[in-house]
């Protein structure tokens, strides 16, 4: 199978959606499986909807999600550039590639020039409607004579270009391997737009020129597309060229079973890399969206390798998968936790998530490697993403603390109960020395071995000075992230309230 080519084929219209990762991780994967190439093709025909620096954007997840492809557009100085001898791999540089395909169609009758202008078409379509007929064009400008035709356009009348599809051909057959037998019958498929007007092709035609010329073996994509691949059938038939496999895989959807939208929330890959969810955690969570290992595996964490060996076109699904972000947010967890304290730090960094209002409006002094460092350690097994980090332990990050002096006491306790806890705190805590400090097992022994049976009377005043919350992490991990200067400064702060 070392033969085999896949592509992953998206439009620049603005970001690269969850499903469009998807798509082009199992195309990615099966190509790797079995030693084939994986291309990266730019599907521009729709100028209407093209983005400025869409295509650079798109490139540029798709090589931070690991997903390099061997051949097509990659980024070279920031600029898109092509690489394969398969090329131009953006279509708007194939026009002419094109227009020659469809010339040919038009030699052969296999396509028509259709002069009907968007008014007679609305009118057709609601004469249809109201008939309770299903919307088709009528092939009206196929009957036309070739005087017709050439008086027309010497007019300069506008046209695009049909699929003649012959309904008497009966049905159109195809196994996809995911779906297994698909079969529709020609009466049933309209004759579709393959140019359009201005001279570009649509998705239909350019897409079959491209998979042909470029040497696709096999189309891995969603279920949307599912209804187009009998007329993408007819024009491989049409041209006599061999056809590929496809597969159609399922569509995302939202918990409510509708499909996957920005309504609902997010939807595009870079909304969740910018929410701190790991590259590897998303890839992880979208393969087992529609798919799973099989073999009554249980097996949930996959790294990209392993799914490499693992991927298997007969373990897709076909009914939708349901986009959990609970799930994610396990699976991201999960990947936090393998993580070493420097590599949190820097992936932390890298996507600026140590430098959110919080952070960066705090003490110079809670701004350090060192510190932050420490926060994440105490953070690392709470964390469901990067943008987590110190939102439910603020208090990490501020000048100073303000709560109720009745807030300190435990439980019934007297405020002259409590300030005795906090002095002996003090007393503790004021002679350790530096190093016995950032050991955080010393810390956490002695201020155990100080409060004795009756763990809250001492512990939760000292949590409380600290911290000014109600939740937090233990007092010893407070007091190991602040160091020892701030701590006993809080501590400080405390007496004085206490008078």
């Amino acid at each position: 199978m070392s033969h085999i080519r896949v592509r992953f084929a998206p439009s620049p219209t603005g970001y690269l959606h969850i499903g469009g990762l998807r798509t082009a991780l199992y195309n990615y994967l099966f190509a790797k499986k079995n030693g084939g190439k994986f291309i990266l093709r730019i599907e521009d025909t729709d100028q209407k909807r093209f983005v400025t620096g869409a295509i650079e954007s798109l490139v540029r997840v798709m090589e931070t999600m690991s997903l390099v492809p061997d051949e097509g557009v990659f980024l070279g100085g920031g600029k898109p550039i092509q690489k394969g001898d398969k090329g131009p791999y953006i279509q708007s540089e194939r026009l002419d590639l094109y227009k020659k395909y469809a010339e040919e169609l038009l030699a052969n009758r296999k396509a028509y020039r259709c002069f009907c202008s968007p008014e007679s078409l609305e009118a057709l379509r609601a004469e249809q409607t109201a008939n309770k007929q299903a919307p088709r064009y009528d092939k009206r400008c196929f009957t036309l004579t070739p005087d017709e035709i050439e008086r027309k356009m010497a007019a300069g009348e506008q046209y695009v270009l049909r699929l003649n599809v012959d309904i008497a051909r009966g049905d159109v057959i195809f196994n996809d391997l995911v779906r297994g037998e698909v079969k529709i019958n020609a009466k049933d498929i309209d004759d579709q737009v393959l140019m359009k007007s201005d001279g570009f092709p649509t998705y239909h035609l350019a897409n079959v020129v491209d998979d042909h010329l470029m040497e696709i073996t096999h189309i891995i994509r969603g279920e949307e597309w599912l209804p187009s691949t009998p007329k993408h059938i007819l024009l491989y038939e049409a041209f006599g060229w061999e056809m590929p496999e496809f597969a159609h895989i399922p569509l995302l959807l939202n918990p409510d079973k509708s499909k996957l939208s920005k309504r609902q929330g997010d939807v595009s890959v870079e909304d969740y890399l910018k929410k701190g969810y790991l590259k590897e955690a998303l890839i992880n969570f979208i393969a087992l969206l529609g798919w799973n290992p099989g073999q009554g595996s249980t097996q949930e964490i996959f790294s990209l390798e392993e799914l490499i060996q693992t991927f298997d076109l007969k373990n897709v699904h076909k009914a939708g998968a349901v986009f959990d972000l609970q799930k994610l947010n396990w699976m991201n967890a999960e990947y936090i936790k393998k993580l070493s304290v420097d590599d949190l730090y820097l992936a932390a960094l890298s996507g600026n998530f140590l430098k959110k209002p919080l952070i960066k409006n705090a003490p110079s002094t809670a701004q350090t490697p060192e510190y932050l460092k420490r926060l994440l350690t105490i953070e690392q097994n709470r964390l469901a993403k990067l943008s987590d980090i110190g939102d439910n332990n603020q208090f990490f990050f501020v000048a100073q603390l303000s709560y109720d002096t009745d807030f300190l006491n435990w439980k019934q306790n007297s405020s002259v109960m409590t300030k005795e806890a906090i002095v002996k705190a003090r007393e503790i805590l004021s002679g350790l020395t530096d190093t016995e400090w950032f050991q955080k097992e010393t810390l956490e022994k002695v201020l155990l071995d100080a409060a004795g049976e009756k763990r809250g009377d001492f512990l939760w005043p000292l949590r409380a000075a600290l911290t000014g919350a109600e939740k937090s992490p233990s007092p010893f991990d407070v007091a190991w992230v602040l160091g020892k200067e701030e701590s006993l400064k809080r501590i400080e702060d405390a007496l004085k309230m206490l008078g």
